[in-house]
């Protein structure tokens, strides 16, 4: 029976030779999960999300590009052309 990082068994005969194993040093002791530090957020929260959504969608635009096909990026780009001219 391999029981791996601490996890205990459900039925009540592994349980107890599990328990039997541990007290005996036969396994090594689980460790205990590890505590979470309570972070506090930044001052100007909304800046931080600003700048977290702007990284990602850098991230998104790039990626987007390599899966679209050439007449798919094209189709974008025109579209693209005509709200800049738009604009103007």
């Amino acid at each position: 029976m391999t029981i791996g990082k601490g996890k205990r068994p459900r039925d009540p005969n592994q349980l107890a030779k599990w328990t039997v194993d541990v007290s005996t040093g036969q396994i090594p002791e689980p460790q205990e999960a590890p505590t979470l530090e309570i972070v506090t957020p930044p001052a100007n929260l909304s800046e931080y999300m600003a700048a977290i959504g702007r990284k990602g969608g850098q991230i998104g635009g790039k990626r987007r590009l390599k899966t679209m096909t050439k007449e798919q990026r094209s189709k974008v780009a025109k579209r693209a052309a005509r709200a800049r001219w738009k604009k103007k």
